[in-house]
């Protein structure tokens, strides 16, 4: 026995902390430990991605910085991004030092060309003919798309195009520089900040849990079938998103909507999304027709159909003229 044993043996023994588990316990457990932000936690922050040997600066949420970069659009939202933890939102790299942070806290993380948009690849930068380029893209920077393949235009040579296509990024490292504006637990700030990152911007979103009918299997009393169907009212937990303007424009959003839709009900736990669109009564034709009959059955008084009588228009030529239309 070592001479620290021996002094343990010969110490006494409180007796009442024996007798009380649940001061032992509380004793021997460790302290909670807070550990940051962990995979799966949805959280809002500011970065900007520069190139490492210019200093390019390739993508920010700030508005400064793209102004003094000369890259600001008026169009483009500069507040912070709602990312995912974990999901790939981020490079790998700059993921793994969001673990264990705080709210507050910032980074900066070097990121190697393999690991950004990939080396430059020789390769990948190809003669085809120019024909296959729409005639307004034939200049030298233009960006085109080549068979499914997207490139910019190098050169143009009389009906030769030497065209790469390695990403505009390919052989550059990339610093990343961010800082963590707050956590999100509000589920339709969550799924804001999901069309975000496809849409560019944020529509209007809702969550509600609609009653709907809906044909359902139960067991059959029928011992010749084993199941039968009835209507049941179920509860759907349902987003519901305004639909905007940008949206429709939207490449991302109308080749991939379903992919994103479910994307983001697997992440939420929601049953459905229902996009809405709203369109204002603010005039058009049936405005129109609607502002003359108020004129004529309206304001004066009278019935609309002896207005509609006093109309000079004549049925019987409308339809002749509609009949030598379709003949033609």
């Amino acid at each position: 026995m070592s001479d620290e044993q021996a002094e343990s043996a010969d110490e006494p023994v409180d007796a009442d902390a024996a007798d009380d588990p649940e001061e032992t316990a509380t004793e021997t457990e460790p302290e909670a430990d807070d550990a940051g932000l962990q995979d799966g936690d949805f959280v809002r922050i500011d970065y900007t991605v520069r190139t490492v040997d210019e200093g390019t600066v390739v993508d920010t949420t700030y508005e400064d910085v793209a102004e003094e970069a000369g890259i600001d659009d008026e169009d483009h939202d500069f507040s912070p991004r709602i990312i995912v933890v974990g999901a790939g939102h981020v490079f790998e790299d700059v993921n793994e030092d969001l673990i264990g942070k705080e709210v507050g806290d910032s980074g900066s993380v070097h990121i190697d060309a393999v690991d950004a948009f990939g080396e430059f690849d020789p390769d990948d930068v190809r003669t085809v003919s120019a024909n296959k380029i729409d005639e307004d893209d034939r200049y030298p920077g233009a960006h085109v798309n080549v068979d499914g393949q997207q490139g910019h235009v190098e050169t143009i040579i009389g009906g030769r195009a030497r065209v790469d296509f390695n990403h505009p990024l390919a052989g550059e490292d990339l610093e990343y520089e961010y800082e963590v504006v707050d956590v999100v637990d509000d589920p339709e700030e969550q799924a804001q900040g999901l069309l975000g990152m496809h849409l560019d911007h944020a529509p209007e979103v809702w969550i509600e849990t609609d009653e709907v009918e809906e044909e359902v299997q139960v067991e059959s009393d029928d011992e010749d079938d084993e199941y039968e169907t009835e209507t049941q009212t179920v509860e759907k937990e349902t987003l519901y998103i305004e639909a905007t303007p940008q949206m429709t424009m939207n490449q991302q959003w109308l080749f991939q909507k379903q992919q994103i839709a479910q994307q983001i009900m697997d992440r939420l736990g929601l049953d459905r999304v229902i996009v809405q669109e709203t369109i204002d009564g603010t005039g058009g034709m049936m405005g129109g027709m609607g502002g003359m009959m108020g004129g004529m059955g309206g304001a004066g008084g009278g019935d609309v159909e002896e207005a509609l009588e006093d109309v000079d228009v004549d049925a019987d030529e409308i339809v002749e003229e509609l009949e030598e239309d379709i003949d033609e």
